[in-house]
């Protein structure tokens, strides 16, 4: 068994990626390069160096990392080529956590080296745009000490006093249900949510729908065809929003999830979801697009949503929050959130009252009004 140790980088410029290895960094220069010389100039080394620690890798290891054949290019041995895979996989399902421990870091560090700083604490459901938030966020001395996990621990975070900022999703337009019934949605926030206790700030709007591969090989088009025999699926975690809009979506259709070979996997982020599509452990998975562009995959959009961020209203005034809604309704960040696949502003930055954006406490007459006009 192979022991892994982490360590760190402080420094003002350390990069983009939350965790790496030198001898991976190597091994994925010389597949897209072709060869020794090529990769060494990418990574901005020298040959005798690049060639020296793949042998040395070689020996420690015990195994053939690079293929040598005279006259051809270099490329990576079946264990090379078995290393990066893994390394990839675990990068994608471990992101959350990578993040949420650089976080810890960061925000320690900013601690100490500037009082000046603010720092918001988060708990959030997985998003690509908050990640890149939480960047922006830094160039403006503002820190978001974000832990991404499911949207009904991020709002219960917020009332057990955990976090100030809570982020979570829900379809659009969201519905209170049909006939006197509730939606999947209501039952699982409506009770996590207070009107006059809780504000809303609007976020973004974003899509989900099906990750598959390049070129949807087994033809996908709906939730439908994932009961097709033969047709893998992997999920998301129980607790997540991203759960809570599938399940809502299959109740809609009348399918029973035990139909769904899969269903049961689930992975903890949308960017593991998209590796299991990638490394074809599955045909398919349900998330956002940005995941799945970022993989080189395909995306069928199936709904649109609301991200939202609440808080407790009288956090409103606190210095940190006063800094995000503004960074929120800034040019900058709204059009590098409208670069992210998937993803537009929406309402970025605005204090919303919970019982106009939410439909889950008015059924009457005021609510199907509203609903006629946005349907027209």
């Amino acid at each position: 068994m192979r022991r892994i140790r982490l360590n760190y980088v402080l420094g003002a410029d350390t990069g983009s990626a939350p965790l790496h290895n030198p001898l991976l960094d190597l091994l994925q220069a010389v597949r897209e390069q072709g060869s020794i010389s090529a990769a060494a100039r990418v990574l901005e080394l020298s040959y005798r160096h690049v060639w020296g620690e793949l042998k040395r890798w070689e020996l420690e290891l015990g195994q053939p990392l690079i293929l040598w054949e005279k006259g051809q290019a270099a490329r990576l041995s079946e264990f090379g080529a078995k290393l990066l895979l893994a390394e990839r996989q675990v990068q994608a399902r471990l992101l959350p956590q990578i993040e949420a421990l650089r976080a810890d870091l960061e925000r320690a560090f900013a601690i100490a080296f500037d009082d000046s700083v603010h720092v918001l604490s988060f708990h959030a459901s997985h998003d690509e745009a908050l990640a890149a938030l939480g960047e922006e966020a830094r160039t403006r001395g503002l820190h978001l000490d974000i832990r991404f996990t499911g949207s009904v621990d991020a709002i219960r975070a917020l009332n057990e006093g955990r976090c100030t900022m809570a982020g979570f999703h829900v379809r659009l337009p969201a519905v209170p249900g049909s006939r006197g019934s509730s939606s999947h949605s209501q039952r699982t926030y409506k009770p996590l949510l207070r009107p006059g206790l809780h504000k809303l700030i609007g976020f973004a709007r974003r899509s989900q729908g099906l990750i598959v591969a390049r070129g949807n090989p087994r033809g996908l088009h709906g939730l439908a065809d994932l009961a097709r025999p033969g047709v893998r699926f992997v999920n998301r975690a129980r607790g997540t929003g991203t759960r809570v809009i599938f399940d809502e979506l299959l109740g809609e259709l009348g399918l029973a999830p035990a139909a769904i070979e899969g269903y049961a996997n689930d992975e903890p982020s949308h960017a593991a979801v998209a590796q299991a599509v990638a490394s074809g452990q599955a045909d398919a998975g349900f998330g956002i697009e940005a995941s799945a562009r970022s993989r080189g995959l395909d995306f069928v959009p199936l709904v649109e949503e609301a991200y939202f961020l609440a808080c407790l209203k009288s956090t409103l005034e606190h210095d940190a929050t006063r800094a995000l809604l503004a960074l929120l309704r800034t040019a900058a960040w709204q059009q590098r959130l409208a670069d992210l696949p998937g993803y537009a502003p929406m309402q970025s930055g605005e204090v919303l009252s919970m019982s106009r954006v939410l439909p889950w406490w008015r059924f009457g007459g005021a609510w199907k009004r509203s609903r006629r006009k946005a349907i027209s």
